[in-house]
């Protein structure tokens, strides 16, 4: 990113600036990995990414698989952990580290925290014995679909709320291997996402259920994201939003619940009013962030998967993305 009028935008040149950074480098007679940049034709702002970049990404990091022995995936921070958690999904069982990092600090701005995380996240992928797609920021190792974007200012901006730091960079880098994903030969598939396949619908006090059957009143949509409060608690005295969704299922719309609370999950039917959505028939979702469980749901319909087969797949995990 460079400053422009009307604020920071996506510049051209990005190679030639990075590698004079990286050069210019004193990082204590330690050399850094041999490494190659590889850029896509067009740079975006990631408020602007949509499923198709994930699939460009992930086309990118497969037909370069064999070339090298792990891969640093430069990106904006604002929809980071999407892509993570897309990609996590995309490229499978890997044998691998792919790590997404980026800062929250532009590497044109003399004070900067590119750099620092540019350059551990080189050392770990090219280091360490690491098979899955994480986040590298400020410090911390973090499962890729385990991982949100928690701070908007601060430069530790991103935390898993359910699970355990993979590694933590300090004096020393300490990985906790028992946490780590089993290496396994890739298999790369190409997907076809349909953006408008998956919605997503935060509850809030007074909620109309007319919101819900706005969104269904498109054809393309396949599943739908229901953030509900504590534990999984809808407003089930709202009988005509509870009438909506249970014809939504009926339809075939895979719907999910999962809690706003970005600690803990969805414990569906602790309370009579998440019991209402048993008997309904939507699926909670277990501790998943809502950036894994939008993008699971993206690859699961992606794949093929039946509405059953998907409802059973989602609170389960497939590649570390839950409990």
């Amino acid at each position: 990113m460079v400053q422009s009028d009307q604020g920071y935008v996506p510049s051209e040149n990005f190679p030639a600036r990075l590698h004079e950074q990286l050069d210019n480098q004193n990082i204590g007679g330690t050399e850094l990995p041999i490494y190659n940049l590889l850029e896509t034709d067009h740079l975006i702002d990631s408020a602007n990414s949509t499923p198709k970049d994930w699939t460009a990404i992930a086309d990118l990091l497969s037909e370069h698989w064999h070339k090298y022995d792990g891969f640093v995936v430069l990106h904006g921070t604002d929809t980071m952990a999407y892509t993570a958690s897309a990609l996590s999904f995309i490229l499978g069982e890997i044998d691998k580290p792919v790590i997404l990092t980026g800062s929250q600090i532009p590497l044109v701005k003399v004070r900067n925290d590119a750099l620092r995380n540019l350059i551990i996240s080189m050392m770990l992928a090219a280091n360490y014995d690491i098979h899955e797609v994480c986040i590298y920021f400020n410090g911390k190792l973090l499962r890729g679909n385990r991982s949100t974007k928690l701070k908007s200012m601060q430069l530790d901006a991103f935390q898993s709320p359910n699970f355990p730091d993979l590694a933590t960079v300090g004096i020393d880098v300490d990985v906790q291997q028992s946490l780590l994903l089993p290496a396994s030969k890739p298999d790369f598939k190409s997907y076809n996402f349909d953006p408008e396949a998956v919605a997503i619908v935060p509850m809030y006090p007074g909620v109309p259920a007319n919101i819900v059957n706005a969104i269904l009143t498109n054809q393309r949509i396949k599943a739908l994201i229901l953030q509900t409060y504590g534990v999984g608690n809808p407003p089930d005295a709202n009988k005509l939003l509870m009438q909506r969704l249970t014809k939504a299922n009926k339809d075939g719309i895979i719907v999910v619940n999962l809690s706003q609370c970005l600690v803990g999950g969805v414990f569906q039917g602790s309370y009579a009013t998440g019991a209402t959505l048993n008997k309904i028939g939507i699926v909670g979702g277990a501790d998943l962030t809502l950036e894994a469980a939008f993008t699971k749901l993206h690859f699961l319909l992606a794949s093929g998967h039946s509405s059953a087969d998907i409802k059973k797949l989602m609170p389960t995990p497939i590649r570390g993305e839950c409990r």
